[in-house]
């Protein structure tokens, strides 16, 4: 294993999946991908977009700054990208040859997976690498 990437999103789920992406690249000696995305609202929101694109690049960029100071030892490559998560994550796994993928799991129900899909979903049906999902403890 050389490359893990984990998807950053700023919740409890995902720090967690941070963590344990950590503990694998500091075992394997990997270097650690991070990549946060910036989502667009859904078609029909009645919202200002480059509004709030603007404030979760901010937000993104605070986030995975402290990344690399956190975990001494470990290479950290992180990477900022607006649109669909699932998407931009399977696109930066291809595109970076990355072996492991670690995402958090945000504990939706059901009926909110069912009607709003799932990150994890989707990056676990379309990876073409091996895909872990943790859950905060």
């Amino acid at each position: 294993m050389n490359r893990i990437l984990v998807g950053l999103d700023g919740s409890k789920a995902a720090q967690a999946a941070l963590d344990f992406a950590a503990d694998l690249a500091a075992h394997y000696g990997a270097e650690l991908h991070v990549v946060s995305v910036a989502e667009l609202p859904e078609i029909g929101d009645d919202i200002e977009t480059e509004a709030i694109v603007d404030k979760a690049e901010a937000a993104a960029h605070e986030v995975l700054g402290a990344v690399a100071s956190r975990y001494p030892g470990i290479v950290v490559v992180t990477a900022e990208r607006v649109g669909h998560a699932a998407e931009h994550l399977l696109r930066y796994a291809d595109g970076n040859e990355i072996d492991h993928i670690v995402l958090g799991h945000r504990g939706r129900s059901f009926f909110d997976r069912w009607l709003l899909g799932s990150v994890s979903r989707r990056v676990v049906a379309y990876a073409n690498c091996t895909v872990t999902i943790t859950r905060p403890s």
